[in-house]
């Protein structure tokens, strides 16, 4: 490392204009990881939540399940009875738009991710405030999304078209979205009324219809069967959140920015430490007249590497993170440790392979042209 802090002290100013460099891409590291946890937790965190290992839709249904996707009860009945299964229930999921009629936000309007379920049932959830789903009583449970608008306990929203009155009997104190939507819990009858629209006794076909079954399978559990028998496809937890609106697009177009941001920053690193091998030829060269080995010139020149990008990407993921707490509640934002550690992560690693690549002309130098045999 000798040789490599004596450079970084005789050019500190290219190498603190290529760690600005590296730290300002840190930066938008941290903030597009960020983002991107940010934009996955707002679409899918309501799916994410609930305690199910998969998701049985309608076979016909190829994509967007949740808003093409219906089941009859003979379906999640039938999934209740096949081998390998330990919970088969009947889940609804719908978007609707309500305005509260009752409360200190009259009047306001507010969407709502509504997700159907049994007043028993394992999915429903236990209010940190108020009380629980009862079955046919026209309440919904809130989350934290919701509570956040104004909307409180005791509360009443009435929906558009069905004109379905909504009594908020409890609170979920977690922000779960779907869609980007803030989800609210009700029972499995109040969100027949609501997904279909109709105010009154529901017709008898609507009355036994969900979006989906949710399973809970044993491990290795075989279900081509009962799918066959049923018309239905069962998908894994995960595989169900390309079915949230838009999560499948943000997700992609997120993956491809922060790949692209990955390769830049590769070929930055490596432009700067070419240039910089080549301005050092002469040096090269005289050390290795005078006896260093290429193998000690080219580890020095790689801890050089390391030295600048840890550094720099340690600055940088600091002001990322400061600037990245500034922005959470004002924007999809969140900050997740792993994905952060990733990010940086990949910025040293790609960082160094472009790095490697311009350092090993080191080996090809000849230490014939410093005793002049170029002249």
């Amino acid at each position: 490392m000798f040789l490599a802090l004596r450079d970084l002290r005789f050019a500190r100013g290219r190498f603190a204009l290529m760690g600005a460099v590296v730290a300002l891409i840190a930066v938008l590291g941290v903030l597009l990881s960020g983002l991107a946890s940010g934009l996955a937790d707002a679409g899918i965190s309501g799916l994410r939540a609930l305690p199910v290992t998969h998701m049985a839709f309608d076979e016909k249904a190829t994509s967007e399940q949740f808003s093409r996707s219906t089941v009859e009860e003979e379906d999640w009945q039938a999934w209740s009875k096949a081998p390998g299964v330990e919970r088969a229930e009947p889940f609804g999921n719908t978007l609707v738009n309500a305005q509260v009629t009752q409360g200190t936000k009259k009047d306001e309007q507010v969407n709502l991710a509504v997700f159907g379920m049994t007043s028993d049932s394992s999915l429903t959830p236990k209010p940190s405030e108020g009380e629980s789903l009862e079955e046919g009583s026209a309440g919904i449970v809130i989350t934290r999304e919701i509570a956040d608008l104004g909307v409180q306990v005791g509360d009443v929203l009435t929906a558009d078209r069905s004109g379905v009155r909504l009594k908020v009997v409890g609170l979920v104190d977690e922000t779960v979205s779907y869609g980007h939507i803030g989800v609210v819990y009700a029972d499995l009858d109040t969100w027949r009324h609501l997904h279909y629209g109709l105010p009154g006794d529901l017709p008898e076909a609507a009355s036994q219809q969900a979006t989906a079954v949710a399973l809970t399978l044993k491990p290795g559990a075989d279900v081509a069967a009962v799918e066959k028998a049923t018309g239905t496809l069962a998908e894994t937890k995960e595989a169900t959140f390309d079915a949230s609106p838009g999560y499948e697009a943000e997700s992609s177009t997120m993956a491809l920015i922060k790949g692209f941001l990955y390769v830049i920053s590769a070929l930055v690193v490596g432009a700067f430490f070419t240039v910089w091998t080549v301005q050092r030829k002469p040096e090269i060269a005289l050390m290795k007249a005078l006896g260093a080995p290429t193998g000690y010139i080219l580890r020095d020149a790689l801890a050089q590497v390391v030295a600048v990008l840890v550094g720099a990407t340690a600055l940088g993921t600091a002001a990322g993170l400061a600037l990245g707490s500034a922005m959470i509640g004002k924007a999809p934002f969140s900050l997740s440790a792993p994905a952060i550690a990733t990010s940086s992560g990949l910025l040293i690693g790609l960082g160094t392979v472009g790095a490697v690549v311009a350092v090993r002309r080191i080996a090809a130098v000849d230490p014939l042209t410093a005793l002049g045999a170029t002249r």
